[in-house]
């Protein structure tokens, strides 16, 4: 994977590996590097325009990352439907869990993979966690299943709807503000 610093990261599965503790803490590592690397200069307007894209709304591995992923995660902590514990997991409140299987999320189902639930996952771009794991993978599915997202032009690259931008607001109590796709001005 090529990040906007212009680093290539090869992640742990590409490895053949078990994502566990050691490799998560690896991969944490990485992020943090990238956060502190120079990013390679945008020459074209349509890098630019891809850089707005991803800045807005990405995956991240199998969950939903970038302005999006943290307003989303934003709102579910502030609403008290996502609780912190530790320095890098979340625990889904009953709230939480109500919430989420409305929606259509198996929250049981989740709790039984032999896989972290809910993590943190510091979003290099905005600098702030969203939320990875099980739970973080079975959301972004739902918000695709939903439309209220859909695959953008950019690899890796999401597109928040009008429909999904109203549902997130309230669903999961987002900032409409931070819902506003500076790119495209939506």
């Amino acid at each position: 994977m090529h990040l906007s610093t212009g680093i290539e990261v090869c992640m742990p599965y590409a490895w053949g590996m078990d994502a566990d503790a050691d490799v998560a803490g690896v991969a944490e590592a990485m992020e943090v590097l990238c956060l502190i690397a120079q990013p390679r200069p945008v020459r074209s307007l349509r890098q630019s325009q891809q850089a707005q894209a991803l800045r807005f709304a990405r995956t991240c591995y199998d969950h939903l990352a970038g302005a999006v992923g943290v307003a989303v995660t934003d709102a579910l902590v502030r609403t008290a439907a996502l609780w912190p514990i530790g320095g890098r997991d979340y625990d889904l409140t009953a709230h939480g869990e109500q919430l989420l299987g409305g929606l259509g999320v198996d929250v049981a189902g989740l709790r039984r993979q032999h896989r972290a639930f809910a993590r943190r996952c510091l979003d290099w771009t905005e600098r702030s966690p969203h939320l990875s794991g099980a739970l973080g993978a079975a959301l972004l599915a739902c918000l695709l299943d939903l439309g209220w997202l859909v695959g953008g032009r950019v690899p890796r690259g999401l597109v928040l709807t009008d429909a999904g931008r109203d549902g997130l607001v309230r669903a999961f109590g987002c900032d409409a503000a931070a819902l506003q796709d500076q790119a495209t001005g939506g």
